[in-house]
This record gives C-alpha cells, sequence and structure tokens, in this order.
C-alpha cells in the first residue's frame, strides 16, 4: 500500500515497512478528554504493561504552562496522568502544527514465524511508525509512556530545540510510566532523518524504539536527474535476544518493585538516581544513599552478543520485496538503527549513491555496495534494467544468518512486477 504526497512521490506504507505517518492539523484531530485519559494512565500505573495505545489529551495546560522541573518520584506520588510541555516553540494558536500521537508499550515481537522476543515500541509496532513532512512544517509529538520504564525521544538529523532533544538529564528528564511529553519543533533540515530512544540505548533504541522521520523538500532537486515515483525505507537492525529477554523481564520486576517501595515511604526518592546538580548525585553516592549501577554492574548483556539481524523488523525469509518495474527509478533510504555496521549488496544491478545522513552529494557515485554505519542514513537510487527476483543483502556473512542458521537476517528482495519469472523463490513469507 502506498500514500501519494505533494510532490507526487508514492511513499511505500506497508505494514512491514511500519505505518507512515503524514500530519494531520490540529483541528483535525479527534482527541479523547483529560478525565478519560487519567483514567487509562491510572491502568498504566497500576501495572498495565501492554496497554492499548492512548490518545491525545486535549484539555491540558497551554503551551509552556506544564510543570518544567524534576519528575522524581515521590512518596506516596502517583505520576501517572502528568503532562510536560516545556516553552521554546510557538503556541497551538501561532502556527499549524502536524501533530502525532505517539506511545511506547512492551510487545513480543515477531523476528521471524516462531520466534517472538519483548521489545519496546512506539504505537505496537517495530520499527516505530514512519514520519513524513515537508521542510519547514511545525510538528507537534504528543508521547505517552505506557510502559514500567523511562524513556524520551531523540530526533537524529533534526535540528531541533536543544529542549526537544531527548538527552535525559541534558535537555530533559526522562518520561516516567504514565507521564506524556509534548515535542514541538521545526522540521528542518530536509532529508532521511530518524528518531529513537534516548534512555538505556542498547536495550531501549536497538531493540524496538526506533523509526524513520523523512523530512520531504516540495521541489526535490534530485527528481530532475533520478525521476523516481517510488519511495521505500529500509531501517537496518541487529539485536540481541537473550539480552532482550533478560533485561525486559528484569526491568518489569524491579520497576515496579522500586515503584511499591517508593510509594509507601519505604525508599528515599533520591535513591531512584535523578538529581538536580552534579554536587547531589556526589553526595549520595558519598554517603550511601546511592549506588552507581556501573559499580554494581550488570548480569547480562555486555558484551552483546548479536545472534538476529532484520530489515524493518523482520530477518529472511520474512524481510521486505521492493517492488520494481522496467524502466523505472526507485529510491531507497538506508537507516542503520543497530549497534553493528551493514554492507549492504544488491545484485544483479548497481546503484546510485545520492545522499548521506540526510543531505543530498554533490557528486552521486555509482556502486553495488554500500557501508552503512551505526546511526547513519544513506540514500541509493535503482533503476529497473533487469528483470527478476534480486538479493539486497548484507554482505557480512555472520549477519545472513537468524542465530547462526543460513539463510536469514538482513535481506531484502528486489522484486520486478512485470515479468514473467522461470524460477520463483522457494523460500518466502507471503508479504
Amino acid at each position: 500500500m502506498t500514500t501519494k504526497m505533494d510532490n507526487g512521490t508514492d511513499v511505500d506504507v506497508r505494514h512491514d515497512a511500519g505505518q507512515a505517518m503524514v500530519g494531520h492539523s490540529s483541528d483535525e484531530r479527534q482527541l479523547v478528554s483529560r478525565r478519560a485519559f487519567l483514567r487509562a494512565a491510572a491502568l498504566v500505573a497500576g501495572g498495565s504493561v501492554a496497554a492499548p495505545a492512548l490518545s491525545a489529551v486535549t484539555e491540558h495546560a497551554g503551551h509552556g504552562g506544564g510543570n518544567y522541573q524534576s519528575m522524581m518520584f515521590m512518596p506516596g506520588h502517583n505520576m501517572a496522568g502528568q503532562i510536560t510541555e516545556p516553552p521554546g516553540a510557538p503556541a497551538d494558536d501561532e502556527v499549524d502544527y502536524q501533530v502525532f500521537d505517539l506511545d511506547v508499550r512492551i510487545v513480543q515481537h515477531e523476528i521471524v514465524p516462531g520466534i517472538r522476543v519483548p521489545m519496546f515500541a512506539f504505537n505496537g509496532q517495530v520499527p516505530g511508525p514512519e514520519f513524513h513532512v515537508y521542510e519547514g512544517d511545525w510538528v507537534k509529538v504528543i508521547f505517552t509512556n505506557n510502559t514500567e520504564e523511562m524513556h524520551t525521544i531523540h530526533w537524529h538529523g533534526l535540528t531541533v530545540p536543544y529542549t526537544m532533544d531527548g538527552v535525559p538529564m541534558l535537555t530533559q528528564d526522562p518520561v516516567h510510566p504514565g507521564q506524556v511529553f509534548v515535542y514541538r519543533f521545526q522540521a528542518k533540515p530536509s532529508g532521511t532523518r530518524w528518531y529513537h530512544c534516548h534512555w538505556g540505548t542498547p536495550l531501549h533504541a536497538a531493540h524496538g524504539m526506533h523509526g524513520a522521520f523523512i523530512v520531504h523538500r516540495r521541489d526535490d532537486p534530485l527528481k530532475k536527474h533520478f525521476p523516481y515515483q517510488r519511495d521505500y525505507t529500509l531501517m537496518l537492525e541487529a539485536w540481541d535476544i537473550d539480552f532482550a529477554r533478560e533485561e525486559i523481564e528484569g526491568l518489569l520486576r524491579g520497576m515496579k518493585e522500586l515503584n511499591t517501595l517508593m510509594q509507601q515511604g519505604r525508599m528515599d526518592p533520591m535513591t531512584h538516581g535523578l538529581f538536580r546538580s552534579y554536587q547531589d548525585y556526589l553526595t549520595a553516592v558519598q554517603d550511601g544513599r546511592y549506588i552507581p549501577p556501573y559499580l554494581q554492574g550488570r548480569s547480562s548483556g555486555v558484551p552483546l552478543r548479536f545472534n538476529f539481524f532484520g530489515i524493518n523488523g523482520k530477518a529472511h525469509p520474512a524481510g521486505r520485496h521492493l517492488g520494481i518495474r522496467r524502466g523505472e527509478w526507485i529510491r531507497v533510504r538506508l537507516i542503520n538503527a543497530g549497534d553493528v555496521s551493514h554492507h549492504m549488496h544488491l545484485h544483479g544491478h548497481d546503484f546510485w549513491w545520492v545522499a548521506q545522513d540526510g543531505n543530498d552529494l554533490l557528486q552521486p557515485q555509482r556502486l553495488n555496495t554500500i557501508h552503512v554505519h551505526p546511526g547513519g542514513t544513506y540514500d541509493i537510487m535503482i533503476y529497473g534494467d533487469n528483470p527478476g527476483y534480486w538479493a539486497f543483502h548484507n554482505h557480512a556473512t555472520l549477519m545472513a544468518r537468524n542465530n547462526g542458521v543460513y539463510p536469514g537476517g538482513a535481506h531484502a528482495v528486489l522484486e520486478y512486477e512485470d515479468f514473467t519469472p522461470s524460477y520463483r523463490p522457494t523460500v518466502s513469507v507471503d508479504q
């Protein structure tokens, strides 16, 4: 399924690519009341981990009216339903915002048939929804934390106000269980960008909390040389499923116990580890009220042992098929959301590398293999001139396996839609 942007480009929005989110203005949104939200948030705080998606709140304070201070748990204090909306961007009545509702919950995500792994997921899917906006649009993201863990969102490659950058304890306090944080910024610069959690990143960002954020130009200069009509996004991933299972299950147990102790007043809130200054942190360590986790060590996952690799949340043979026709240009946006490099090789074709980290190259390069660094984005153009089924995969052989078993891993298929094959793939999953 595709959706057509104003500039005529068909953006792929099939389920395995992540649901596309094309912004809508404030007056077009259907919202629930604050009372309904608080009732739902109370259920989350009460231990409902995989809660259903919550819509945004209507009757919260105006922009800049939130209590932008420490969000530390206090004895007997329920954090559910608190809304934080720091200053730094125009109010609702000053600009026409593109508004998005985003939540995080824990899901059992299926990588390949029979392999389900607990992951943090934006809107219940891995990767998270794919944002599509135009350069200069004002964006408002209403983020709800429906888990027992803390989170933030970093807008990777976007020049947002620093209070919107999502770095915990540097630009904002973490968003606690049941809380809502409102991110507001102008979408710039154009190009292939992405977003991810910036709290506990090896577990949170790499194991589910990531998604594409595409900032389009209304007049794309690349179309003069590469007149593409279809636009695909591939998020490259690496997972340590044993680490994810052990850590998430442990977090759920630990956070529930912590919340209970603090609500009963049996634990000083300072031991939760959020401090208003370095001196407060140093004093708490020196007098024994707080033991930093780096002194305690961790029981699992260091170093991580990645054993599954995928594209858009799936490993081969459940991975992506990219449709193309003879004589057609397609654009493919590669985003490395994991902690290892991917060496993506396309069989049967060369392609043109046209952009890196969202910025157009002055001189496109003709390649058949491209090295995609962790955190990096790379845009390529493919021309349909060799009909067939063609592998597009990570050429590092260890990453072409599922838990050591070949074939698998980070593997997509370039599939021509206008030819009659003499041989059809025998290992595939219906997309």
